[in-house]
């Protein structure tokens, strides 16, 4: 990849990259402690449920190894970003790991590595999707940046790349903070994948015109019911590609499944701050703003999903296969 790993763990040091200055500048931080890290997660220099999920398991490492309370560290986690699942999942993990008197560096970097491994896989499984001359349609950045290695929504798309397979990605600009424009058109300029960039309001206009074959997006949360939860503007997209008869997928591993969750309604949704949307322009300070960074899309409008233990259009499917894989 000649995107830069988003997590770095070297020589006992955590280094993230603060994906706020991309693509301008390529800068890591390197958090001390856990409070840290939460605020990297809260201002979106670390994001994308995978990644956020990543750093949340070295977080909890780098409080064990400094003697630190590890319940107030996963409660700080907790907290960071709430809607998307993988941070609670990753942080109930390493407690499961304390309990057992494991090494919780060795754990973190098991979830780092399994991350990679989880990419390959979707990539493997979703790849056959895109066809010679296809159309993909993607929004908000489900890339190599959002987790360890290829990404989810994107991981098909480099590999179909890598196949030789010529085709054309539609890129959101997603809006309010452009992860779209910023990040998901950077890493496709890198890897040399053909693709056009549009404005999140013209993607109904392209389906009218059958310029879109298939639409593949990634998830912070999928709930019991398959409902998902993902970047604001993903449940307009399902609702006009079911209108137009556009294939809609989901790309997400197992460890985004919330069987706990029966639905995307039971979800708690995040409010983000109002100068994201207004971006400090004068002729707009005041004006009251609502800025929820994610919506649900009901299952549905999904075709199907696209996990790393294959394509399946029931999540319960999904459920059930990981239960017999896990020990």
């Amino acid at each position: 990849m000649s995107v830069p790993a988003p997590i770095r763990w070297e020589n006992g040091r955590l280094l993230l990259l603060d994906q706020r200055r991309l693509p301008g500048r390529v800068v890591f931080e390197e958090p001390k402690d856990v409070e840290s890290v939460v605020r990297a997660i809260r201002q979106l220099r670390v994001r994308g449920a995978p990644a956020i999920g990543v750093a949340a398991a070295y977080a909890m490492a780098m409080a064990w190894r400094n003697g630190e309370d590890l319940r107030q560290a996963a409660a700080a986690l907790r907290q960071a970003r709430p809607t998307a699942v993988n941070l609670g999942w990753a942080v109930d993990r390493m407690l499961a790991a304390l309990s057992r008197d494991m090494d919780l560096i060795d754990e973190a970097r098991a979830v780092h590595e399994e991350d990679r491994a989880m990419c390959e896989a979707i990539g493997r499984h979703g790849a056959p999707l895109i066809e010679p001359g296809g159309r993909v349609l993607t929004h908000c950045n489900a890339g190599a940046l959002a987790v360890s290695h290829l990404g989810t929504a994107t991981a098909p798309m480099y590999l179909a790349h890598d196949a030789g397979i010529r085709f054309h990605v539609y890129v959101d600009e997603t809006r309010p903070v452009l992860q779209g424009s910023r990040l998901t058109s950077w890493e496709l300029t890198q890897a040399g994948i053909d693709h056009t960039l549009i404005c999140d309001s013209a993607a109904a206009h392209l389906m009218a015109d059958g310029a879109i074959d298939l639409i593949i997006v990634g998830a912070d949360r999928v709930t019991a019911n398959g409902d998902t939860v993902n970047k604001i503007g993903t449940r307009a997209l399902a609702i006009t590609a079911d209108y137009h008869g556009v294939p809609f997928y989901v790309a997400c591993p197992s460890s985004t499944l919330d069987p706990a969750t029966a639905t995307g309604s039971d979800v708690e949704i995040e409010e983000r701050p109002a100068a994201e949307v207004t971006g400090g322009i004068p002729a707009v300070a005041g004006v009251k703003v609502r800025n929820p960074a994610f919506d649900v899309t009901p299952a549905e409008l999904v075709t199907a999903y696209v996990t790393e233990l294959g394509i399946l259009e029931d999540i319960g499917d999904c459920l059930r296969r990981k239960s017999v894989s896990e020990p």
